[in-house]
């Protein structure tokens, strides 16, 4: 082992005196060619020492010029990795060769070692490619996991997705998948299918795009599918984007074209200050500053969230249930089971039935939806119980697919506790209709308790429920599990457990309500079961979304500005050939139409004849009958005997309207408040009104508030 001695003689490293000149000299030679060159100074330091000198003048340089490699540079790991390898270098490499120096030299050379250290990493990170800029301030963040280049010319962008790969997001699109397939909330988009438009609002958690793993059918190669993907790239952009796109495409990419999307819904809503920034981020995605600006997505509408943390939160019970459901629509001899949700309020009942529904019509051409939640709908406005045939998937809020379903009752309010009975029986009336032809489902309250809790005992039998998938939260129980043997002996609100036979009598079918399959599903998300005080979460909120998502039809589908409601022409609808009936609360008959004017009324048809003498025929009862839409009853005019609506329904269906429903569920207020073009006072609003007065005002009634009595520490 030969060591090394420095300030020893040529004599004592066992060399002749010419022998080391000559040896030194070679050194000397040697470190001018490494290092460039070097003072005579430095000829009899140490070789470490001399090269620490000359990297912290390397060092000192602001812009050091870095000759490039002609066959291009190697691929080197990550950047932490290639930080601590050559961390350990340093320390190896600095000290004359793994020999030892005295204590003096040994601080001089770690100290040089620093600062060339800290030259050396900062070339390192010059030479690496930067990823994505997520931050406006332009600090680096981990790179995203897609790739998109826009196309300035009609406003698109081609993003590639590799397998597994996710892009969540905010905004809204209009999605099409070019080659491969992608995923969207359960539902599988393919090549060759229709364009779909995307809505991901701050009122439900952000959708997330992702890649799925090409169909197993295929028989192509890799690198067929890989060129076949480059072809499609080459339609849809210029040359230089799509050299930058196509270098990122491998045999299992998905590319999915994205435009922006304008529709009479996003037009209206844009159009009322409070929901001018209901695409937008929330202001927890805003603090985190999770968000990703000037991408090639913003153009088109679309804010990408960066990390893991978003999207939708799915427990292994939640994934299970989905199979199992799945599975039951394809095994089942007929193929039709009824599945009823039901679940405490902040479960994800409504997003577990989204789900669901998409999931199921990647199998099926259609699924029946059986609405019974009064205040959180799906299709239609809040207060109305539906019966519908889902064909298309729902990628969005409840407020982005409101239609008129093919069966539809009024109820009038949001919540059924002040008219059980009315309730059950309008579930009922829906019920005959349905043809058991496809898979229903059957959605429920979130009034697990007392009156609530034997309702749902009431519409497992009712409706002969076949699955019943129960959700909860948390660690506490909401409700007991509805159990096939539970049922048979709970009683409902209707029914009541089926009596044992007498002793003696031969049972001839089986004791008990027909069993069913329950699935239990715990909700893992963030806030579940909480009452969530965002702005864009309350139920009021979303009540009053729901109304002007159903408003919306009303404008146009071309490009061009908002009309309000007061802008379009009314139907004139005779006094004497319509019934009105006033549903939540009794109103004196004269004071009916004065109740009437200005307000929100369901349009309903009676199976009988409407036939007045001049005046209004006024119902004694509310009638359990079909709702064909909703209008706004903006003028009563006596001296005529007319009264004029405004609706999104056609005539054709107008003509069959012989009764006019108002219930509880008023017009959002920004409708009556944003009026442009009216001058003056604008109708219907007033700011002398007087509180004092007996019943003025609406009544509200908090339900979380508890009695003197049951509050700890109360004294009588």
């Amino acid at each position: 082992i030969n060591m090394k001695v420095p300030n020893g003689s040529a004599k004592a490293r066992g060399r002749q005196p010419g022998e080391a000149r000559k040896a030194k000299k070679t050194k000397k030679q040697l470190l001018n060619h490494r290092a460039g060159t070097l003072s005579s100074d430095n000829c009899t330091a140490s070789p470490s020492t001399a090269l620490a000198r000359k990297y912290q003048q390397l060092g000192s340089q602001r812009e050091p010029s870095l000759k490039r490699l002609k066959s291009g540079p190697r691929k080197l790991g990550s950047l932490q990795g290639r930080e601590a390898r050559f961390s350990s270098w340093a320390v190896s490499h600095a000290h004359s060769n793994g020999g030892v120096e005295d204590e003096t030299q040994l601080e001089m050379s770690s100290e040089e070692t620093r600062a060339w250290s800290s030259f050396a990493l900062s070339v390192l990170r010059n030479d690496t490619e930067r990823p994505f800029s997520l931050q406006p301030d332009g600090k680096d963040e981990e790179p995203p996991q897609y790739h998109a280049e826009r196309d300035p010319v009609h406003n698109r962008t081609l993003l590639v997705l590799h397998q597994g790969q996710r892009l969540c997001f905010r905004g809204t699109c209009l999605l099409t998948c070019l080659y491969g397939r992608v995923e969207v909330l359960g539902f599988t988009i393919e090549e060759g299918q229709q364009p779909y438009p995307i809505f991901s609002p701050a009122t439900i958690c952000p959708l997330t795009i992702t890649a799925m793993k090409t169909s197993s059918a295929s028989t192509k190669s890799r690198k067929e599918r890989r060129l076949e993907a480059k072809a499609v790239i080459r339609k849809y952009l210029s040359i230089e984007p799509r050299k930058r796109l196509q270098s990122k495409v491998n045999s299992e990419s998905s590319l999915v074209l994205l435009e922006s999307l304008e529709t009479p819904l996003t037009r209206f809503l844009s159009s009322l200050p409070e929901y001018h920034d209901l695409f937008a981020l929330t202001s927890r995605e805003l603090k985190l500053q999770s968000a990703a600006v000037n991408c090639p997505l913003s153009a088109i509408g679309l804010t990408p969230l960066r990390g893991s943390g978003h999207g939708l939160v799915t427990s292994q019970s939640y994934r299970n249930a989905l199979t199992t459901l799945v599975n039951a629509c394809a095994g089942e001899s007929d193929g039709c089971p009824i599945i009823l949700v039901c679940g405490a309020k902040n479960t994800g009942k409504s997003t577990f039935n989204r789900h669901l529904i998409n999931t199921l019509l990647n199998h099926t051409s259609s699924v029946d939806y059986l609405e019974c939640d009064l205040g959180q709908t799906e299709f239609t406005p809040p207060g109305c119980l539906s019966l519908c045939t889902v064909t298309k998937p729902l990628l969005g809020a409840p407020f982005t697919h409101q239609h008129t379903p093919q069966h539809m009752v009024f109820f009038g309010e949001s919540s059924c506790e002040r008219d059980l009975d009315r309730y059950l029986e309008s579930l009922k009336f829906l019920w005959r209709s349905y043809t058991r032809e496809t898979a229903i489902i059957i959605n429920t309250m979130g009034w697990v308790k007392g009156f609530g809790f034997q309702l749902l005992v009431d519409l497992i039998r009712l409706f002969s429920v076949t699955h019943v998938v129960q959700l909860s939260h948390g660690d506490t129980t909401q409700c007991p599990a509805l159990t096939s043997i539970f049922l048979q002996s709970a009683h409902g609100w209707q029914t009541r457990p089926p009596a044992p036979p007498s002793l003696g009598q031969e049972m001839e079918e089986p004791f008990g309500p027909q069993g069913h399959v329950l699935i239990s599903v715990h909700s893992e998300f963030e806030g579940a079961g909480t009452t969530n005080n965002l702005r864009y979460h309350r139920s009021n909120i979303i009540r009053d979304m729901a109304l002007l998502g159903y408003f919306s039809q009303l404008q146009t589908s071309g490009p061009g500005p908002v009309r309000p409601l007061h802008c379009f022409n009314p139907y004139q609808v005779p006094i004497s050939a319509v019934a009105l009936r006033v549903t939540h609360s009794e109103v004196a008959p004269a004071h009916v139409l004065y109740v009437a004017n200005g307000n929100l009324v369901a349009l309903c048809c009676l199976g009988e004849k409407v036939a007045g003498t001049g005046g209004p025929v006024l119902l004694s009862q509310t009638p359990i009958c079909k709702c064909v839409g909703f209008g706004v009853l903006r003028g009563v005019d006596m001296t005529r005997g007319l009264l004029f609506l405004v609706t999104p329904v056609v005539p054709s269906v107008l003509r069959q309207v012989n009764c006019l429903l108002l219930g509880g569920i008023a017009l959002p207020h920004n409708l009556l408040k944003a009026q442009p073009g009216v001058q003056g006072e604008k109708p219907y609003i007033t700011s002398d009104y007087s509180f004092e007065l007996s019943g003025a005002g609406k009544m509200k009634v908090y339900k979380g508030l508890q009695r003197p009595e049951l509050l700890r520490g109360a004294t009588r």
